[in-house]
C-alpha cells in the first residue's frame, strides 16, 4: 500500500495562505483587487444596528393605544436622546403626562395597536482588518475581501483569543524549556513570543498583563487555563475570549516539548511580524488555532496553487494522539494493508512509527496525525 490517508497538521516552511476577510452584515469594501495591504489594514466597514428598546407610551400616559399618534413629539426615524421629552398628554384639568426617551438612538415605531413605541440604539461600528500582510485577490462586493500571500504556516491543536499580530520573540533557550512568570517582562510588550513544553497559569497572567499579545508553546495544563481565564473553556469554539493575550498550543495537554522542526521554523523568523489567531472549533466545521509568517515581499510562485493533499507514506512526519503515545513524535516506518488484531481483539489498520528516541512501535492509524511538511 502506498499511501493512507490522515488529517494531520500543517507545518509548513512556504505555503499559498488565503484568507477571506468578510462582514457579518452587507457594508462597505475599503480596497480594491491588486491593493497591498497590512494586518492592521481595515478593508470592510460596517454598522450592526443598535438594540431595540421597548417603552409603553400608553401606559405611562394613561391614554388609550389608538391616542398614542396624537400626543407623540417624535416621529418614526427621527433621532432621540436620553432624557429628551418624546411624548405629551395634557388633561382637562391641565396636568401634563410626559414620556421621555430611555436611550440615544432614534424612534423606529409606533403601535396603535399596543400602545408601545420601539427606541432603536445607536448603531455599532464593525471593521474586518486584512490580518495578513499580502495582496487583496478577490473583492466580494459589499461583503469582504480575499487577502493572499506566501508564508511560514504553523497550525495548533488547540488556542484560545482572537487574531494578534506583532514581532516573534523567543522566550526560551530550546523546546523543553516550561515558560514561566520569570520569563516574561515589560519588554515583550506587543510581541508574539515563543514558549518550549508548558506555559503555566502566573506566565498566562503576567503576559496579559505587560501587554503581550500572544504566546506559542507547546503544551498547557487545563487546570492553569481555568486559573487564568476564570472558567472552564466549553467544547464549541473558542476565540472570543476577553482577554489581550492570545495562545497558541501546538502538542497537546500536558508537559509536552513543542515539535523541535516547529520551534526550529519559528525561530529561524525571529524579529519578523506573526500573525496568529488562537479560534478553535473541535466539532463540524473544524477551526485550528494558527500561526502566519507572512514572507514580506516575497511574490506568490506560480505553483503555489492549493496542493495536493497527499497521504501518509514511509518516512511521513507524524504524532500520536492516544493513549500510550500521546503527544510523541516520529516517523512511518512500515504500513501493512492486512487489519491487525488489537490487544482488545478488535481488528484495525496499523503502521509502524519510530519515534525521535528511536524507540519502535505498532500503533492503530486512527491513532495518530500526519504533520503536513
Amino acid at each position: 500500500m502506498g499511501h493512507a490517508y490522515t488529517p494531520g497538521l500543517k507545518v509548513k516552511e512556504s505555503l499559498l495562505v488565503k484568507k477571506q476577510r468578510i462582514l457579518p452584515l452587507k457594508g462597505d469594501v475599503m480596497v480594491k483587487v491588486g491593493d497591498k495591504v497590512s494586518p492592521d489594514d481595515v478593508v470592510a466597514r460596517t454598522e450592526l444596528p443598535g438594540n431595540v428598546v421597548p417603552i409603553n407610551v400608553a401606559n405611562k400616559l394613561g391614554i388609550p393605544p389608538e391616542d398614542i399618534e396624537m400626543v407623540m413629539l417624535k416621529k418614526v426615524g427621527d433621532p432621540i436622546e436620553e432624557g429628551e421629552l418624546m411624548a405629551l398628554s395634557k388633561t382637562l384639568f391641565i396636568f401634563k403626562n410626559t414620556c421621555n426617551a430611555t436611550i440615544n438612538g432614534t424612534l423606529e415605531s409606533i403601535s396603535t395597536i399596543t400602545g408601545q413605541v420601539l427606541q432603536r440604539g445607536m448603531p455599532s461600528p464593525v471593521e474586518v482588518k486584512a490580518y495578513l500582510e499580502g495582496e487583496v485577490t478577490q473583492v466580494f462586493p459589499n461583503e469582504g475581501v480575499e487577502v493572499q500571500c506566501m508564508a511560514s504556516f504553523v497550525q495548533g491543536i488547540f488556542g484560545i483569543g482572537g487574531e494578534r499580530n506583532g514581532p516573534i520573540h523567543m522566550a526560551v533557550s530550546n523546546n523543553t524549556e516550561v515558560l514561566d512568570e520569570k520569563a516574561i517582562d515589560e519588554s515583550m510588550a506587543g510581541k508574539i513570543i515563543v514558549g518550549g513544553s508548558l506555559v503555566t497559569a502566573e506566565a498566562l497572567k503576567k503576559a496579559n498583563e505587560v501587554g503581550v499579545l500572544g504566546i506559542v508553546v507547546g503544551g498547557f495544563d487545563d487546570k492553569d487555563m481555568r486559573d487564568f481565564l476564570g472558567y472552564d473553556i466549553g467544547v464549541a469554539i473558542t476565540g472570543a475570549e476577553n482577554i489581550v493575550t492570545s495562545l497558541v498550543v501546538t502538542e497537546g495537554f500536558g508537559q509536552i516539548n513543542i515539535a523541535a522542526k516547529t520551534f526550529d521554523l519559528i525561530k529561524r523568523h525571529e524579529g519578523e511580524i506573526a500573525c496568529i489567531n488562537g479560534a478553535t472549533q473541535i466539532r463540524a466545521g473544524v477551526i485550528r488555532p494558527e500561526i502566519v509568517i507572512p514572507a514580506v515581499g516575497v511574490p506568490v510562485s506560480e505553483n503555489a496553487a492549493d496542493e495536493e493533499v497527499k497521504g501518509l507514506a514511509i518516512n511521513s512526519p507524524v504524532r500520536v494522539i492516544r493513549h500510550p503515545y500521546f503527544g510523541q513524535l516520529g516517523t512511518v516506518t512500515d504500513l501493512p494493508s492486512p487489519l491487525h488484531v488489537l490487544g482488545s481483539e478488535s481488528k484495525a489498520r496499523i503502521l509502524g512509527v519510530k519515534f525521535d528516541s528511536g524507540e519502535e512501535v505498532i500503533v492503530p492509524r486512527a491513532n495518530v496525525e500526519m504533520i503536513e511538511s
